[in-house]
């Protein structure tokens, strides 16, 4: 009986254990600003020391209320990413956020966030928004948000945002639940990636001729994040 005890007691403490290092670790102190002069690699970043902090390491003039250029982008949306990597005192915070702008007919491309939750705000237009469940339902959950509108994007999950409107550009504000969510666009990765991933595998994989494959990884698969 008392092994049983045990037993379901480690099991438990391991389902609680994996969890909690599921995203960002918590704070241990008021703040670990990350010292971006060591050349030390761990998971995150080494705490600035406390006595050398300013409010300058909280702070980005990050000009969120100006607009973005869609235009260079070949999806028409452009992500303008404030992470740990922007504004050094987010380090341990496990938060971040983005403004993403899109043009008429614009979009973000299904891709996901392998650390972080994200929550997405409309402030001005129409987006068609969405994500897609795990294997094997690969269920779409999608909605048309209008301005004020939130939609949430689980973690890990592949998701996209398009402007249905062939006139009118579209602004939202999302918050990400990790310091450094990470993004992985998927066509991107796949077709992008470099070395390119053999013909073989992906005309097997997306049941299509080999000269298909070879005309998306000839494409210009550029990142609309800055």
């Amino acid at each position: 009986m008392a092994s049983s005890s045990f037993l379901l007691f480690t099991a438990i403490l391991a389902l609680v254990s994996w969890q909690a290092l599921a995203s960002d670790p918590g704070p241990l102190q008021d703040f670990c600003v990350a010292d971006n002069s060591s050349r030390v690699l761990v998971n995150g970043f080494f705490c600035k020391d406390p006595k050398a902090v300013t409010a300058e390491d909280f702070f980005l003039a990050a000009k969120l209320d100006m607009p973005r250029d869609t235009k260079m982008s070949k999806v028409g949306s452009n992500v303008t990413l404030v992470n740990v990597m922007k504004i050094a005192g987010l380090n341990t915070l496990g938060i971040s956020l983005a403004r993403i702008d899109y043009a008429p007919l614009g979009e973000n491309p299904p891709h996901t966030h392998s650390r972080a939750t994200e929550i997405l705000t409309a402030l001005e237009g129409t987006l068609y928004v969405g994500f897609v469940t795990s294997n094997p339902e690969n269920k779409l959950f999608s909605k048309e948000l209008r301005k004020g509108d939130v939609f949430v994007f689980p973690q890990g999950l592949i998701h996209f945002q398009f402007n249905p409107n062939p006139y009118k550009p579209v602004v939202a504000i999302a918050a990400l639940s990790s310091q450094n969510p990470g993004a992985i666009t998927i066509a991107n990765a796949v077709f992008g990636s470099k070395p390119m991933i053999l013909d073989d595998v992906l005309a097997k994989a997306f049941q299509v001729e080999k000269k298909t494959v070879g005309w998306l990884q000839a494409q210009f698969w550029a990142d609309n994040h800055n």
